[in-house]
């Protein structure tokens, strides 16, 4: 099974579009989404510098269109599993059919504007604790008034919130912790951020989303998302609300993923796995950053990706697992039953407690694909939908 990740903000380095240009239709197709996104991104990959691309109004989008430039000369119809991380998530949203390009460009653009803004209201900022035991080190982190924006495994959780309250948590850090001052605008992943959270809302509400055509993580759990409009409301939120990165790479290995492709700017997300994922289940692991990593790409995805045959793993007419855990279905619901959008079909006992499981269009309930007390993983079919969904 092949997932393909997106990497976030933080990412980027000055010129690494700068070897896309030469394909044909790329810089085309550069200027055209510089147009919705209100940055000149062809500019921005190429001659602009390291300040000038760690603004966060140019950077998301730029991050954005990189991975959706690349990922249009793979083939993505063999990819089973895609997930991005903060505002890489638009793109793997983007790649799992949830949004077109375009709409995950303009969103991007919007989501750094907002939050570029927000960053200007008072002095925040973020700080990562490396090491240490988690437990203390989220202790220490509530107790000096910050929030937990990143926990993205193998050590190492991002706080963000007041700089004097950074302050206080450098001048005593917890235990076997070091703590490393991020060079960013502001405190992202909090309530810090309600102003742009509240902005691009608005916007989001005028996409008429569709439901994933294959597995699509969410950073705020960690669980597969069934629906469109579910995916762009968690898109949403997550401007305010912590990344979960650390539930999605436990996602990747519970679905059994045996390779990995990151999009570029890469190499951040693929050694987050790499420390993560050891032993001898690890994932084979590519990093795509210019055109000649291409072959190499594609290699990966011939060796672990497979195409839709005629029982998907997830398509519109298959209802699958949130999250991992043990299925209890429905009581009053048997084969045959009509469903109607929104319905529960039943709900997972997971480790931090019940996931509803809803109908994601209304039909008729043709086949139960997992039954009471049957242990599920993530992405894992459920239930099959027929009719109109």
């Amino acid at each position: 099974m092949l997932a393909v990740l997106s990497p976030g903000q933080g990412s980027q380095k000055p010129g690494f579009l700068t070897p896309w240009l030469d394909l044909t239709g790329t810089e085309a197709r550069l200027r055209w989404w510089s147009a919705l996104a209100g940055v000149d991104l062809v500019r921005l990959g190429t001659t602009a510098d390291a300040d000038e691309i760690k603004d966060t109004a140019r950077t998301q989008p730029l991050l954005v269109a990189a991975a959706l430039l690349a990922a249009e000369h793979l083939p993505m119809h063999d990819v089973q599993v895609t997930a991005g991380h903060s505002v890489g998530e638009l793109a793997a949203a983007a790649l799992a059919g949830v949004l077109p390009a375009e709409a995950a460009v303009t969103l991007a653009g919007v989501r750094g504007r907002e939050m570029a803004a927000a960053c200007a209201l008072e002095p925040t900022g973020m700080a990562a604790l490396l090491g240490g035991d988690p437990a203390e080190v989220l202790a220490a982190i509530e107790a000096t008034g910050l929030h937990a924006a990143n926990r993205n495994g193998s050590g190492q959780i991002v706080a963000a919130g007041a700089v004097a309250g950074l302050e206080k948590l450098a001048a005593d850090p917890p235990a076997k912790t070091r703590v490393v001052r991020l060079q960013v605008a502001g405190a992202f992943h909090t309530p810090y951020m309600a102003p742009a959270e509240e902005a691009l809302a608005m916007v989001a509400a005028g996409i008429t989303p569709a439901d994933p055509g294959r597995i699509l993580l969410s950073n705020l759990d960690g669980s597969a998302v069934n629906h469109g409009r579910d995916m762009v409301q968690r898109l949403v939120r997550q401007v305010t609300a912590g990344v979960r990165w650390d539930l999605c790479m436990r996602t990747l290995a519970d679905l059994g993923v045996t390779g990995v492709l990151e999009l570029p700017p890469a190499g951040t997300l693929a050694g987050m796995v790499k420390r993560e994922l050891k032993g001898a289940g690890a994932p084979e692991i590519v990093t795509l950053n210019t055109p000649d990593d291409l072959p190499a790409a594609w290699a990966l995805i011939a060796r672990h990706g497979s195409a839709p045959g005629h029982e998907p793993t997830i398509a519109f007419r298959v209802v699958v697992a949130p999250a991992a855990g043990t299925f209890q279905p429905a009581e009053e619901l048997t084969e045959g039953t009509d469903l109607r959008t929104g319905q529960v079909i039943g709900q997972i006992t997971t480790r931090q407690g019940a996931v509803e499981v809803t109908a994601h269009g209304s039909g008729t309930l043709t086949e139960w694909l997992a039954h009471h007390d049957d242990p599920v993983a993530p992405g894992q079919p459920l239930a099959r939908i027929g009719g109109q969904v």
